[in-house]
């Protein structure tokens, strides 16, 4: 069996890191060899995970569930897997936190867990397990506080009383669509929308289009 105890101190607010961390596309891109599948009906997903044990290279593939606790900043995620040659079979689950860190606008990432192994390559996985937890937090470490700082200027810097919950669209098209469906109501001798669904939904809007 493999322990995992970790605390990890990112220089981003809580609810910034919480954002990332609850989010598994974002935490997938903060890991060095993982990638995400499929999705499921039951809130579960298919993930991948490539990992070196000195010089054996092993690929993992994973069934896995995240339950979340959004006021606490709590989650669990439990996975069950095998290697791509099924010659080993595991199980994990791990519990993670994000805190306040020591510092104003910091936080603290902690992080328990286990993972049980079963099959030809356990007694190898196990015995490398120590080095490679150390090397993947330190890379995860890196990446986590990378993501987490990179929006944080466009998220504060809106003035007081924007709607935050609708962005400008970006991107030409976007841009051009939205530009369409406010100018549509003036054309007819309306008064121009404010605010339209049709700037977040912009198939929406050519598909009313195309039906008048």
């Amino acid at each position: 069996m493999i322990s995992i105890k970790e605390e990890i101190l990112v220089p981003s607010p809580p609810r910034r890191v919480w954002e990332v961390i609850s989010d598994p596309s974002a935490v997938v891109s903060c890991i060095g060899g993982a990638e995400l599948g499929a999705s499921h009906d039951d809130g579960s997903f298919d993930g991948t995970l490539a990992v070196r044990f000195g010089g054996l290279r092993v690929k993992f593939a994973a069934r896995v569930a995240l339950d979340l606790d959004e006021p606490a900043c709590e989650g669990r995620l439990t996975a069950r897997g095998a290697d791509g040659q099924g010659a080993t079979r595991f199980s994990a689950g791990a519990t993670f936190r994000v805190a306040e860190g020591e510092t104003p606008g910091s936080s603290r990432v902690f992080c328990d867990g286990e993972i049980k192994l079963n099959g030809k390559l356990a007694k190898l996985i196990e015995s490398g397990a120590g080095m490679v937890v150390s090397r993947m937090t330190k890379e995860f470490t890196d990446e986590l506080v990378k993501v987490c700082a990179a929006p944080a200027e466009p998220a504060t810097a809106a003035p007081a009383g924007t709607d935050t919950a609708a962005p400008r669209p970006t991107g030409l098209l976007a841009r051009l669509r939205a530009w369409w469906a406010g100018r549509r109501p003036r054309r007819r001798g309306q008064s121009p929308r404010t605010a339209s669904p049709s700037v977040n939904e912009p198939g929406e809007a050519l598909g009313q289009g195309s039906r008048r």
